[in-house]
């Protein structure tokens, strides 16, 4: 299969959108821990309703959500990349895997953290 660029610019941009749409759907509908914390970052949005946040708390919580959600997928990659390039168990992926996964846990920590210091003070 060739590859063939798409020389118009609009096309080529609403081709790149709908291939960010079917890899967002992906990451939703085949991956665990996305699911998971998609279902953190709407129970984020029900507290959010019930606390009545101000608009700035509004922006602040939905730039965590997708963060968090960006650097889960990002781990989804890193790890479908390794698991492609070396199926079977090797130390070395295991450490990329353990260092990718690590990011998504600081990132969580971090969004969490921040909502306990406002819940609390």
């Amino acid at each position: 299969m060739e590859f063939e660029r798409d020389k118009s610019f609009l096309s080529g941009r609403f081709k790149s959108i709908g291939f960010a749409v079917k890899g967002a759907i992906k990451l939703i509908t085949t991956e665990h821990s996305v699911m998971t914390q998609s279902g953190i970052g709407v129970l984020m949005v029900i507290a959010g309703f019930y606390f009545h946040i101000s608009h700035e708390e509004w922006l602040i919580q939905t730039l965590a959500i997708g963060l968090v959600l960006g650097i889960e997928g990002l781990n989804t990659a890193v790890e479908k990349v390794a698991d492609f390039i070396h199926p079977e168990f090797h130390e070395r992926i295991g450490f990329i895997k353990d260092i990718a996964a690590g990011a998504v846990f600081f990132c969580g920590i971090n969004c969490n953290c921040n909502w306990l210091y406002y819940l609390y003070s």
